[in-house]
Order: C-alpha cells, then structure tokens, then sequence
C-alpha cells in the first residue's frame, strides 16, 4: 500500500494484528485469545497546524525552551516528507546512560535499529523524536519531562502534519519507565505505549487511570514481577480479563508474546516476556545475545502500533558485528573468483545482496565457496550454479553457513580492518561470524 493510500485520520488495532503477534516460528502462543475484530478506533481529530505549511524544521538536532530550561532532541523528518500527508509521531526515549544520539542512530547497530528500528519499517510514513534527557535519565521531576513532550509535540505539530490520532512512544530501561509516564499522564494524547525492559515507576505515573493501549516486554530474569506490576495497571484500566500469561522457561531462548482477552475495544495489551535478562535487543535461539538489528522486538512493536508486518527488505548489506564492515566484493569487480572481503558500509553494488532461496546474490553472481571447501578457504563470487557450496543458511545465532561443508562465513583471523579477506571456518558464533542484515 502505498503512502497515499493509508487511511488519514484512524488508527487500527484488530484482532488479526493479535494474531500475527502470536504467529511465528520463534513465538510460542499462549491461550487463543478472544476475537477483537471490532477494535477498530475512528477519530475525527483535526490535522495539525502544519498541515499545508511549508516546513521548517528538518531533521536534526533542535534545541527549545521547556520549563524554564534548554530542552534538546533529534529529529528524523521522512526523506519524501509530504504537508498533506498526516503522519505517525513516534517518541523513543533512551535508556539509563544512553542519549539521543543513541536512539537516532541506532548505535553500534548502525541505521538498521534507528528509532528502535522502527524507522526503517515506517518507510517514510512517520516522523521520529529522539528527546534527550537531563543527566542522560528520565527522573521526571515535578512533571518535567512531560512538559518537555508536551512542547515538543507542540513545537513538531505547528509546523509537520501529523495525525493526532497516531502518537506513540517506547523506550527501553529508563526510556520505558518514560514511555509508562506518558501512558499514565497523557493517554488522552498518544495511541500506544511499547514499555521494554521498566525497572519499575522511576519516571512516575500522574494519573494512571486511563486506558490506553499497552505492549511490555521484559525479560524473566530481570526483576520480572516489576513488568508484571506495570503491565497489570493497564490490564486493569483497559478492562482486560485477567489471566496468567505463560513465559517461557529459562533456557528456551525465546519469547512468547500473548494477547489480553476481554479488552476494551480499541485498548488491547500484549505481554511479551523472554529468556533474557536487561535487554533491549534479545535475539530467538541465541542465549544471552544482544543486537537490535536482529532482535523480534522491533518487528513486534511495529507491529503492536501500526497493524501492520514489517516489510522484508529487497536488497540488504550484510554487516559483521565484530568491526562494524560489511561484506563487499573487493573492488566491485564481477569477474568470476573475485574475493570477498569486509570494507566500510555503504551504498555500492557490490555490497547489496538478494536471497534466491538460500542462494546469496550480488552484483548478478552467487556468493561462492569452492566445492567442499576447507577451514581456511576464501570465499568468491561466482556464476550462479545452483551447487550446494553456493546454498547458505541464516541462523538465528548471526552465522552463515555453507550448505555443503557446514563451515561458517568468517572475517580471517577476527580483524576489523578494511580489506580483511572473508573465508569459512569452523563455526563458533564469535564476533567475527555474526553477521546482521543492515
């Protein structure tokens, strides 16, 4: 569907979106919840001033006055950014230490987990908030950092088009105590919280009477009861049926997300607990991983706000989580044998790769390892053969495994330098063979 075909002035949360949440091959459902086909919400709220203004805010760092002190964040306007166009409003708050910058640029994950990488599935649809807090924390005194969103949302909406009907917020740690302020102070305002990993109630709950909307994700060994205790508020306020929602078992490695039954329509809540400690970016099947680029989260909260599945990217780099380089056929040459190497991410050809099945394709050759290749051996690029030394597996632990010899796809002698060669080896989940699509 494209941009101009999104319905304007609504928000949509059905029971099929509860449905993909439970659905999977690494979620376990709960209970079959009850149908909530009828949880359609249609708002007749007025477009914001700066529908039809020709803007002048872009994205960036800005600076405003709020409660008497100079307030910061960063803002990701959509490259194709249209003033007729009512946009999603997404606020990610950063965690306890973390900052903005983190939130805006995906940190060491790089653009693939921007905004909680929900910015890439937007696909342009939404503008993104990524406020700073005072002291890298979101203590929230006296209402403070409410304020502080208030006056952003106020500053952004005088001069962007945004649909009011479609505020959200999410934040993990302290970034979700935030988001469950705002949940508990300004329901009236935003459409949905995503809460990930809330020690408990450091930023507040003025109010808290109010339904609104509410997805928690924590993990079983991080103070669970904690997220217990802040989900069941709005369990409450939503007028769910109460329930035990299963968690999974410590060692499972994954998640179970489940879907309250018996909400108020339009106010559903999704508990999505996981084998895991404090974190924002747990990955299915690797105990004790972290990597927000391949993590569920992002998908499922995109999910939650919007009804909508995460696109599947066409093309994608093919980033080494050891050095931050991605794969890249050296000097973009397409000759047969030519080497793989790792080299800074960027645009070019000869690093955006397609899947045929399990066949890895650039610049209109395979990814290639010669027939029953030993520990050591380079990887090329190569006439697509069909054979089974160019057939890969993309394991959840971040490997990539040749089909033939089962040797994985490894950056030679773990360097992170530009031009390093990429070989197989004996698989070991090291660093230097976790790869992520970026």
């Amino acid at each position: 569907m494209s941009k101009d075909e999104r319905p304007r002035r609504r928000w949509t949360l059905i029971g099929a979106v509860a449905a993909l949440l439970l659905g999977g091959t690494n979620v376990a459902a709960a209970a079959e919840p009850a149908p909530v086909a009828a949880e359609t919400v249609t708002t007749t709220a007025a477009a914001t001033a700066g529908c039809g203004k020709a803007p002048t805010l872009r994205s960036g760092t800005h600076t405003i006055q709020s409660g008497g002190k100079s307030r910061s964040f960063i803002l990701s306007v959509p490259d194709n950014y249209d003033n007729t166009y009512q946009h999603r409003l997404v606020f990610g708050f950063h965690w306890w230490g973390g900052t903005a910058n983190d939130v805006a640029s995906g940190g060491s994950d790089g653009d693939v987990y921007a905004h909680y990488g929900l910015r890439r599935l937007a696909n342009n649809t939404a503008i993104f908030v990524a406020p700073q807090g005072i002291g890298n924390g979101w203590a929230n005194t006296n209402g403070e950092d409410l304020t502080f969103v208030d006056d952003m949302m106020r500053r952004i909406e005088d001069d962007l088009c945004v649909d009011p009907a479609q505020r959200f917020a999410l934040g993990f740690s302290y970034g979700g105590a935030m988001s469950y302020a705002i949940a508990c102070a300004r329901a009236s305002s935003f459409r949905a919280v995503a809460v990930i990993g809330a020690p408990r109630e450091l930023s507040g709950c003025s109010g808290g009477t109010q339904p609104i909307a509410y997805m928690g994700i924590h993990g079983i060994s991080d103070n669970i009861g904690s997220g217990r205790a802040l989900r069941d508020r709005f369990v409450r306020n939503n007028g769910c049926a109460a329930q035990n929602p299963p968690e999974p078992a410590a060692g499972s490695a994954t998640h179970i997300s489940t879907s309250y039954s018996g909400c108020r329509a339009g106010y559903p809540v999704v508990w999505a607990p996981f084998d895991g400690g404090h974190q924002q970016g747990p990955v299915d099947g690797c105990p004790g991983c972290e990597s927000g680029a391949r993590s569920w989260v992002k998908g499922e909260v995109w999910k939650f706000f919007t009804g909508e599945q995460p696109p599947t990217p066409t093309t994608f780099r093919l980033r080494g989580e050891a050095g931050g380089r991605c794969l890249d056929v050296n000097g973009a040459n397409s000759a047969n044998g030519t080497a793989m190497i790792i080299w800074d991410c960027n645009g070019g050809a000869n690093q955006l790769f397609t899947q045929n099945g399990k066949a890895l394709q650039v610049l209109g050759k395979c990814l290639d390892a010669p027939g029953n290749a030993a520990a050591g051996t380079a990887v090329r690029i190569w006439d697509c053969t069909s054979g089974a030394n160019q057939q890969w597996n993309l394991n959840t632990n971040g490997t990539i495994s040749n089909a033939q010899t089962g040797l994985c796809l490894d950056v030679n002698g773990a360097n992170t330098a530009n031009g390093t060669a990429v070989i197989v080896w004996t698989c070991h989940t090291g660093a230097n063979q976790r790869w992520v699509r970026a």
